[in-house]
């Protein structure tokens, strides 16, 4: 044993030890409990980052503690390796997104065996692999089979100079980010998945889901969003056709003052027809990102159709007119617009001087409506509308369902923000759709006998159009049903479907002829999942979604994937700048630069260590390669090793909060492993004397292994809520307890600090397992750590002979005193006014009343 730290070799042997005898290897073992830890699989971007540290740590902690718990653990990896990134690398290195991948893959795997992580490899899978995304394929057939796939034409964005289709993050101020080129809305046949079948049990389910946190919940059910209100048409005037809305606010329908419809709509485009004025302005609205969030932000824009619908209620005309804030992807791509009480319609109204008219007033105002100044948008009492005035909005609702279901023309109705799930992607790097168009038969689906349809590996896109195609070798092919000249579909899947079902396939990763076979029942569903918030909504709603689906076919017996769910925080550090004449901002990473700290350790000045210039303190942001601020876990781990990162990363927050990076705190990690070595190296000589009973201890030692055991009962607490940063805490004070101990070779203190070294050693195990490794062979305790069962503290160490108890006079805290573990109420009176402390407040009077409460204090009123 080498007498100072050595982090490499440590490392290195007990990673070789694992591999050696495949110690992480999970198989089914129907007479364990089992216990399936997954963190969400990384994108292969080319170098792992702190947030994969952390995020890989945590699930490596738990799975280490659940197996030293006796838990049968299964923990894989996998790569989410098809995607745009890999298309945009490939152009700029001109190489294959293929080539990019595998080698970003190969170094990224071997970042995280030296991290030391806990890992199942002969589970590995890429969703970009042919095995793989077979399955993906034969699944959207037998949905495709149900009707839960289906082809209509969706909304794209257009840039009309690459001839692609453009991700919304790839518009910006309205142009494409490679051409510059103004995008256009542009509508083209799309395959969709009716997640929306599945509505109702999705959002209900979510109730059924206690190891979720809540905030996850409710951004799921927000996305659903579950609305009630009341769906209605509108006559056209000297027209047949009629404009169907849906309102949460029918109590404000008095006050409609027209009628807005998205430049998609059908009867905006008959209305363009014959006015070349409005057919330009909708061609204009085509132009720009179809993402929500942007619509709702920008400068709204309408123009009036000229032709005017008819109020359900008062016969009043409206006009019509086509607005950029109303969404055809959204409802019924028509609004009843109500000016005084929504603040978009409001400012609409006032931009185009249309009439506002308010109809709800505050249940306590009797004054008559004034101008306003922006929309009254919160619930009231109805007024300025006949019939409805005077009633509150649930009343008004009824009222106004019970009209327009009179006059045929509408109902109340619940309806769903939640929309179908587009996966066709005019794109290169991701799963083949499996049909084939042909000339005689349509639109054929490939057989199950052909799948997978493979995708060329050796494309090298140059952004213009889908390479896919322009390969021939793809394209053409013989029609599956009669046998003529036919030709592939060229769009491939979204992402998101790769990462849907990737947790289930990890249960059978080998299996050629099925896409989940009976391993599935023994590992499936997740009990712990791990990852960012930033995924609560697209990814778990999907995967939620696409496990119901497999339920449904009969491949799986579960309706829910992840039992528990951990969002962990992000990692974020001090940016620092320097801001140039024209307003650009360079951003400098934080180990360039000196910063100087004020007495509260806040930076308050910084320059840079190579020439002294000062630059800016940005402020605490998400490590990025934008702003420079990240930190290279290979020179982390180079630096310190593995274990040093592992625990600063458990160590520095609660794993669901921010962590904020410190220089300072991974040195002193560092120092505290070193301690851990160096007293393990004292103690190599000590006796293990772990006999079933200690031998008789002095106070002092009792008071170590109190301590001791105090320390693991608070740890075994914080390890259950998943707190593990106080788990680090507590296995430092512990390593100063035993410190303080004086080192012998036998006898009763060598017997505490062999207990209470043995306690520490697997207490830290999950956390920095490849010291505790090394030091539980060098010591003696056994030949695997992984092998050792979980510390549970003694109770009866725990027992104190004595206790404090806090001592008041006339309700103020005037001292303490030490009495005997269930000393008489006389016994603790006599020794609270022995105390000179106390006896001072007592100016030698006696007591009035002694109160006395067991265990915490004693009140004397004098």
């Amino acid at each position: 044993m080498h007498q100072h730290y050595r982090p490499k070799d440590v490392e290195a042997s007990a990673q070789q030890f694992w591999q050696e005898r495949q110690s992480f290897r999970a198989l089914e073992d129907a007479s364990r409990p089992k216990y399936y830890c997954l963190s969400m699989f990384p994108y292969p971007s080319g170098k792992l980052h702190m947030g994969h540290v952390r995020n890989y740590t945590i699930g490596d902690v738990l799975s280490r503690y659940y197996r030293m718990r006796g838990y049968n653990v299964l923990q894989p990896m996998g790569w989410d390796a098809f995607g745009l990134p890999a298309e945009n690398a490939a152009m700029a290195n001109r190489q294959s997104p293929a080539q990019w991948t595998n080698a970003n893959i190969a170094y990224m795997k071997g970042q995280l065996q030296a991290l030391g992580f806990a890992i199942d490899w002969q589970r590995e899978l890429a969703t970009c692999r042919p095995q793989y995304y077979r399955w993906n394929q034969w699944l959207f057939l037998r949905m495709l089979e149900r009707g839960l796939v289906y082809k209509t034409t969706g909304v794209v964005n257009w840039d009309p100079v690459d001839q692609t289709v453009l991700a919304n993050e790839q518009v910006i101020d309205g142009r494409g980010w490679r051409t510059g080129a103004p995008v256009e809305k542009r509508e083209i046949p799309m395959y969709y998945m009716r997640i929306t079948a599945y509505t109702q049990e999705l959002l209900h389910a979510l109730d059924e889901l206690p190891g979720w946190p809540e905030r996850v919940k409710t951004m799921q059910a927000n996305w659903i969003g579950r609305s009630e209100g009341v769906e209605f048409s509108f006559a056209v005037e000297d027209c047949a056709e009629r404009i169907k809305v849906f309102t949460t606010r029918a109590d404000t329908i008095m006050g409609a003052t027209f009628v807005a419809i998205a430049a998609e709509h059908p009867f905006a485009r008959r209305c363009a027809d014959d006015d070349p004025q409005l057919a330009a302005f909708i061609e204009r609205c085509r132009q720009g990102a179809v993402m929500e969030a942007e619509i709702a932000t920008r400068d709204k824009e309408g123009m009036f159709t000229g032709r005017h619908a008819l109020h359900p209620i008062s016969g009043e005309r409206l006009p019509i007119w086509i607005a950029n804030y109303v969404l055809w992807g959204y409802g019924e791509g028509a609004i009843m617009v109500v000016p005084a009480h929504d603040q978009r319609d409001f400012e609409f109204a006032t931009k185009y001087a249309l009439p506002i008219k308010p109809v709800v007033k505050p249940a306590a105002t009797t004054v008559a409506a004034q101008p306003l100044e922006r929309a009254y948008e919160d619930y009231g009492i109805c007024f300025a509308s006949g019939e409805l005035d005077g009633l509150d909005y649930a009343a008004a609702t009824d009222r106004v369902a019970v009209l327009l279901r009179a006059a045929g023309i509408g109902d109340k109705r619940v309806q769903y923000r939640l929309r179908d799930w587009g996966i066709s992607r005019q794109r290169y790097w991701g799963t083949p759709i499996p049909l084939i168009y042909c000339a005689r038969c349509g639109d054929v689906p490939v057989p199950d006998s052909a799948l997978p349809v493979v995708l060329p590996e050796d494309c090298v896109p140059d952004g213009s159009g889908n390479p896919l195609a322009k390969r021939a070798d793809f394209v053409q092919t013989p029609c599956p049903q009669c046998g003529a000249p036919a030709r592939r579909e060229t769009d491939t899947m979204d992402t998101f479907v790769d990462s849907s079902w990737y947790y289930i396939r990890y249960a059978c990763p080998d299996a050629a002829e099925r896409m989940a076979d009976e391993r599935v029942r023994y590992w499936l569903p997740v009990d712990q999942y791990i990852g960012g918030i930033e995924h609560a909504i697209l990814h778990l709603l999907y995967s939620r979604f696409w496990t119901k689906v497999m339920r449904d076919l009969g491949l799986v017996g579960f309706g829910e994937p992840f039992t528990n769910l951990l969002t962990q925080g992000m990692v974020v550090a001090e940016t620092f700048f320097r801001e140039a004449a024209d307003g650009k901002k360079s951003w400098f990473n934080p180990a360039e630069i000196e910063v100087e700290h004020d007495a509260k350790g806040r930076p308050v000045a910084a320059k840079l260590i190579a020439d002294g210039a000062p630059v800016a303190i940005g402020g605490i942001e998400k490590m990025s390669k934008s702003k420079n601020n990240g930190v290279d876990p290979q020179a982390l781990i180079d630096e310190f090793g593995a274990d040093t990162a592992r625990c600063y990363a458990m160590f520095a927050s609660p794993p669901e909060q921010s962590l904020e990076w410190s220089d300072s705190s991974v040195e002193g990690v560092s120092r505290f492993l070193r301690r851990l070595w160096a007293l393990g190296y004292e103690l190599r000589a000590v006796a293990a004397d772990r006999a079933p009973t200690p031998p008789a201890l002095d106070p002092g030692l009792v008071a170590v292994r109190r301590e001791i055991h105090g320390h693991l009962r608070q740890a075994n607490y914080d390890m259950g809520r998943h707190q593990l940063n106080t788990v680090v805490s507590a296995a430092m004070k512990m390593l100063n307890a035993l410190e303080r101990v004086p080192k012998e070779a036998a006898g009763a203190r060598a017997w505490v600090l062999g207990e209470g070294f043995g306690i520490l050693l697997r207490m830290l195990a999950p956390i920095t397992p490849h010291v505790c490794h090394a030091l539980w062979r060098e010591l003696g305790y056994g030949e695997d750590i992984l092998t050792a069962a979980w510390p549970e503290p003694d109770e009866s160490a725990l027992i104190e002979s004595e206790i404090e108890l806090v001592v008041q006079v006339n309700g103020k805290l005037r001292g303490s005193i030490r009495v005997p573990q269930g000393a008489t109420r006389e016994a603790v009176q006599q020794a609270a006014l022995a105390n000179p402390a106390v006896n001072r407040f007592c100016e030698g009077k006696a007591p009035k009343k002694v109160v006395v409460v067991p265990g915490r204090l004693v009140n004397l009123v004098i």
